[in-house]
């Protein structure tokens, strides 16, 4: 399915942030510490199969279907991209608002964003990781470290790097390709049942060429709500886990003396 994916993508995305120079450079960071997932376990199914006398496919239709009209939901898990693991940890709903964590490279952030405002707050191992991996020169990554230390980065809409991490946040649009690859959609195959949490699941799993496995497990109780996707082999293997639909997001501004206005870094002024 085209939903690991674009969870991954997302998750890349949120480690964009924005730091003082020249000009505004957006600062791409990946790695980290492994990530609190829910382990699955082999289990009986529900008594009766709530998916008895549908293929794989049909399931995966209605699985997407579910997922799509959630109104909220969390995403914890570990991604890959280019080589370098990437933890997180979000609560998001379809009001554009989200909170969670990022974990790279043996630091961690935390996003917030309400009222179409974001802001991010990491520790020095995140900024300097992110900023490092730019190739930012240490004079540079310093100052700007001292003046977001402690504080939270302020990010408003038009601002750089506002349009990304607004995408991290937008749950429809997370949602809107769940199916849109075809061929990550169809010839699926029924595992064995088994359990994500306390929740019993049926399994579909996708084989591809070079030996990459894609495997969905789909809520048995209640709707069908995907629980959990697992992607192994191939060059960007993940888990992410599917959780707490429905429940509202909140968010708490921080406050205005705990932030750092991007507009102002450029001069080197916190706001």
């Amino acid at each position: 399915m085209a939903s690991h994916r674009k969870l991954r993508a997302a998750a890349v995305v949120c480690a964009v942030v924005v730091v003082t120079g020249p000009a505004p450079v957006a600062a791409w960071a990946a790695a980290g510490g492994p990530a609190a997932v829910p382990p699955g376990a082999a289990a009986p199914a529900p008594s009766p199969d709530p998916f008895a006398g549908l293929s794989a496919d049909e399931i995966g239709e209605r699985a997407v279907d579910a997922t799509r009209s959630a109104t909220s939901l969390r995403m914890t898990g570990r991604v890959v991209s280019e080589g370098q693991p990437l933890d997180i940890d979000f609560a998001v709903d379809d009001h554009d608002r989200c909170t969670g964590l990022i974990r790279i490279q043996g630091g961690t952030a935390e996003l917030r964003r309400v009222d179409h405002i974001t802001y991010m707050k990491g520790d020095e191992a995140f900024w300097r990781a992110s900023m490092s991996s730019q190739g930012l020169p240490e004079p540079q990554i310093t100052v700007t470290i001292e003046l977001i230390k402690g504080r939270w980065l302020k990010i408003a809409p038009g601002q750089e790097g506002s349009e990304d991490l607004s995408g991290v946040c937008d749950l429809k649009g997370l949602l809107a390709d769940l199916d849109k690859d075809e061929d990550d959609s169809t010839g699926l195959v029924r595992g064995p049942d088994g359990t994500v949490g306390k929740t019993p699941v049926a399994t579909l799993v996708k084989h591809r060429a070079g030996g990459e496995t894609t495997t969905v497990s789909v809520s048995q109780r209640g709707k069908p709500y995907i629980l959990k996707m697992v992607k192994a082999g191939g060059d960007e293997p993940g888990t992410m886990v599917l959780s707490d639909y429905d429940k509202p997001v909140k968010v708490k501004v921080p406050p205005a003396d705990e932030t750092v206005d991007l507009s102002k870094l450029d001069s080197g002024i916190p706001a």
